[in-house]
């Protein structure tokens, strides 16, 4: 099995190194990932810049640290560092889970779902951080990723050999919380309620910090539910977006009628 592994807090996240770790006792691994941390880019791609590439070592792998996206990092590896598109895209281990509707926002989502849409299956891990600041920092050495390598390892084994296509997003807790089960869930509608805060620079000038606090009473059976109870959540994704096309028709027959005049 021929595997892209890349993710979205950059290239020097220790969830990267232990995605590599997973996947190289199970087939080839090429490692291209953006350089710096791309959080909440979703499924962005650098249209109107260059992406620029540095080569370095993860894990005794050869590596490619780019400029751009996750998404960039996917179109890069797959169609122009590998010599033809790989079998499978590993995007993460993420620092924190990537749960509900807002996985939209999700670059390491995100990824997997630009291979899906190149016709590439893919594979968008999380690991739950109940240390927010960890999230976000890349030397975070607190995280323990085995439950997530075993996670990632198995459904490696699972797939290797079969016809499959599509995308599974795997949210994994912390392995002192597992409950010893594994839920295949639909998302939650969200994750977060909004919390802006306003502030003011020394020179007066307003600027906001956007933030979130998590919801502590989703509904019951999905994702956000089952993993707060400890569960290895699963939930398979699609890149069609269609909503309800009946809705929309009863919209439209009025805007027929006032076009009309």
């Amino acid at each position: 099995m021929r595997i892209l592994i890349t993710n979205d807090d950059g290239i020097a996240s220790p969830g990267l190194r232990a995605a590599v770790r997973a996947c190289r006792s199970v087939g080839d691994v090429t490692v291209v990932a953006p350089a710096t941390q791309q959080s909440g880019v979703g499924r962005s791609i650098s249209l109107l810049e260059p992406v620029r590439v540095e080569e370095i070592e993860i894990e005794g792998i050869d590596a490619l640290a780019i400029s751009g996206t996750p998404a960039d990092a996917v179109l890069i590896g797959a169609f122009s560092i590998m010599d033809e598109p790989p079998d499978l895209v590993v995007s993460g281990i993420n620092l924190g889970e990537n749960v509900s509707a807002d996985i939209t926002t999700s670059g390491t989502v995100g990824a997997a779902l630009e291979a899906y849409g190149n016709g590439i299956p893919a594979i968008a891990i999380s690991q739950e951080v109940r240390d927010a600041r960890a999230r976000v920092d890349n030397n975070a050495k607190d995280v323990d990723f085995t439950l997530a390598i075993r996670v990632l390892k198995a459904l490696l084994e699972t797939i290797r050999g079969v016809s499959w296509e599509g995308v599974l997003n795997v949210n994994v807790p912390d392995p002192d919380r597992w409950n010893g089960e594994i839920k295949v869930v639909p998302l939650a509608s969200t994750m977060y309620r909004p919390r802006i805060e306003e502030r003011y620079d020394p020179r007066g000038r307003r600027y906001y910090w956007i933030d979130g606090e998590i919801i502590q009473d989703p509904p019951e059976g999905t994702d956000l539910y089952e993993l707060q109870r400890g569960s290895i959540v699963i939930t398979p994704l699609t890149t069609d977006v269609t909503g309800d096309l009946d809705a929309a028709e009863n919209v439209i027959k009025e805007l027929r009628r006032a076009l009309r005049g």
